[in-house]
């Protein structure tokens, strides 16, 4: 953690993620998944021919759904330069996967139920202890998990925090050799 100091402006308090933005293989076909499948509301699909905050030509489609907290998913339509090979689905230990937050079991229940009625492949329920969730793919290939929180989920946070340095310190010590290795600037040739 860093410490504030006199010469360090205190930072403003971050009020939540307003949205992320991914790209899209196809505007349609991220609209219907996403609205038909998973019941957002789309908010806005913004028809773009520059590069924000400059004059470089750069035609695209940006898409907002909006989520019941106001959080936004968003994506990027390129058709200029959108390549299949982008959209292999993605492995959530390796690369990244997003997950949204449901209410309850019996929400995340029904969550199983209509995705599978799609025809898409659901892995779950899987109890992590603070929360319990199942794992998907939309069609960019981006793994997505709906999850709830548990009713220890606080309780096990607060066990988790209060160890979360000794942990981190642990890690990085036994991992920094390896990780120096391969992450020198010659290394991803």
């Amino acid at each position: 953690m860093v410490a504030e100091t006199s010469e360090q402006p205190i930072a403003p308090k971050i009020l939540g993620m307003h949205h992320s933005a991914y790209l899209c293989r196809d505007a349609q076909e991220t609209r219907d998944f996403y609205c038909d499948v998973l019941g957002m509301r789309m908010r806005a699909a913004l028809a773009i021919e520059k590069r924000p905050g400059t004059q470089v030509d750069l035609r695209y489609l940006h898409l907002f759904f909006e989520m019941a907290d106001g959080n936004y998913i968003a994506f990027f339509d390129l058709p200029d330069s959108v390549r299949e090979a982008f959209f292999y689905n993605k492995d959530s230990m390796q690369e990244y996967h997003f997950a949204f937050e449901v209410e309850n079991r019996s929400e995340l229940d029904r969550f199983q139920e209509r995705l599978q009625a799609h025809g898409l492949p659901v892995r779950g329920p899987i109890e992590h202890g603070f929360v319990t969730s199942i794992y998907f793919h939309d069609p960019n290939g981006l793994q997505l998990e709906f999850t709830h929180r548990t009713e220890r989920h606080e309780e096990i946070l607060v066990d988790e925090e209060a160890k979360a340095d000794e942990v981190l310190a642990r890690w990085t010590a036994e991992t920094a050799a390896g990780k120096a290795e391969r992450l020198r600037p010659d290394a991803a040739q």
